[in-house]
C-alpha cells in the first residue's frame, strides 16, 4: 500500500476511500482556501507539508523530520484498529478535565484488550523482564519528597506490587500538603522499561480492568500534585513509565536518555494515562507520532519537542 494511494484532497475525506483507508494523508502544499466543512473519517489523518500551514491544526499529526510516511502507513495497515482507536481519543482527551480524560483513555484502552489484535500479541509474546517483585522507595527530607522506582535487575519494568505502591505514593502526596515537592526517580541503567510484559492479559474481562484502572492507576494520583512533581530519567523512558513521568511539571534527562511508546504493535494504545500526560506536554499531534511509529526519541530531540525540560550530564 502506497502513501500516494492514501493521499487525499482535505475535501474528499468523509468519502468512502477515505473511510475504510487504515490511514490517510493530505498533501498541504497542494491545499489552499478555508475548509469549514471538513470532516476527519475514523482513522488517522497525517499532513505531508508545512506545520503552519491553515489546516495543519485540524489534522490529526503533521509529519515531522525523522519521521516516514510509509513507515506510518505500513504500521496503522499492521494495526488498524489499534490507529483508529487511538486516534480518535486523542481528538477529545485534550479538551477534557484530567479525570475524565483518564477515563476516555482507560475505555479505549478496554476497547482495544478484547481485540482480536491484542490477543495475538499476547500469544506470541515473550518473557517478561524477570527479576523479584517491583518496590518504590520514599525518602523524605523536610518538604521534599523522593520516589524511587527500585527494580534495576528488571530495568524498572512496572509490575502490580510497583503499580500499587506508586497509586500509594502519590495519594500520600496529595493527602500530605507538607510536601511541598516530589522527586520521581529510579535506580539502575534504565528509568523504566515500562508495564511488566508479563503481567499482560491476566485480568482478561476488560470491563474489569477499567475498573482496576479505575481504582489503581498511579496516573490518578499522580495528576493531582504534577505541579510539585519532578522527574529524573536516566536511560531507557518507555511505555508506562514515560507516562506517569510526563504528568511531572519538569522533567529532567541524561544525554543517554530516549523515550518511546511502543504500545501500538501490541495491538493496545498507552493505557497507564500516557495519552493524557503527553497530549498535554507535547500535543495530540506529536503524541500521535509517537504513537502510529513506535520510535525512539533521543534526549536532544525529547528537549527540542518539550518532552523533557533540561538534558543534563549528571542528575541532582
Amino acid at each position: 500500500m502506497r502513501v500516494d494511494d492514501l493521499t487525499f484532497a482535505a475535501a474528499d475525506l468523509a468519502e468512502s476511500d477515505a473511510k475504510v483507508a487504515p490511514i490517510a494523508f493530505v498533501d498541504l502544499a497542494r491545499e489552499s482556501g478555508d475548509f469549514p466543512e471538513i470532516r476527519l473519517p475514523p482513522c488517522p489523518v497525517i499532513g505531508i507539508g508545512p506545520r503552519d500551514h491553515a489546516l495543519a491544526a485540524r489534522l490529526d499529526a503533521v509529519l515531522e523530520p525523522r519521521f516516514d510516511a510509509a513507515q506510518l502507513a505500513l504500521a496503522a495497515k499492521t494495526q488498524p484498529l489499534a490507529a483508529a482507536v487511538v486516534t480518535q481519543a486523542l481528538r477529545v482527551i485534550p479538551a477534557l478535565a484530567i479525570e475524565d480524560a483518564l477515563n476516555v483513555e482507560s475505555l479505549a484502552y478496554a476497547t482495544l484488550q478484547g481485540s482480536e489484535s491484542h490477543r495475538c500479541w499476547l500469544a506470541r509474546r515473550g518473557g517478561g523482564a524477570g527479576g523479584g517483585e517491583g518496590m518504590v522507595l520514599l525518602d523524605r527530607a523536610d518538604a521534599e519528597l523522593t520516589v524511587t522506582l527500585n527494580r534495576p535487575e528488571a530495568g524498572n519494568a512496572i509490575d502490580r506490587p510497583m503499580r500499587d505502591a506508586l497509586h500509594e505514593a502519590f495519594a500520600l502526596v496529595n493527602m500530605d500538603t507538607t510536601i511541598r515537592r516530589v522527586v520521581l526517580r529510579a535506580e539502575g541503567k534504565a528509568f523504566s522499561l515500562g508495564a511488566e510484559l508479563s503481567e499482560f492479559g491476566t485480568t482478561t474481562d476488560p470491563a474489569e480492568a477499567h475498573r482496576i484502572r479505575g481504582l489503581t492507576l498511579p496516573a490518578r494520583e499522580a495528576a493531582l500534585c504534577g505541579d510539585r512533581l519532578e522527574a529524573r530519567i536516566d536511560g531507557a523512558c518507555i511505555g508506562a513509565g514515560l507516562e506517569l513521568a510526563a504528568f511531572a511539571a519538569r522533567i529532567v534527562a541524561t544525554p543517554r536518555s530516549w523515550f518511546q511508546l511502543p504500545e501500538l504493535a501490541m495491538g493496545i494504545l498507552p493505557g497507564a494515562g500516557g495519552c493524557v500526560s503527553l497530549s498535554r506536554r507535547i500535543g495530540r499531534q506529536r503524541t500521535l507520532l509517537m504513537v502510529l511509529s513506535g520510535r525512539r526519541l533521543g534526549a536532544r530531540e525529547a528537549l527540542d519537542w518539550g518532552l523533557v525540560d533540561a538534558v543534563v550530564d549528571e542528575l541532582p
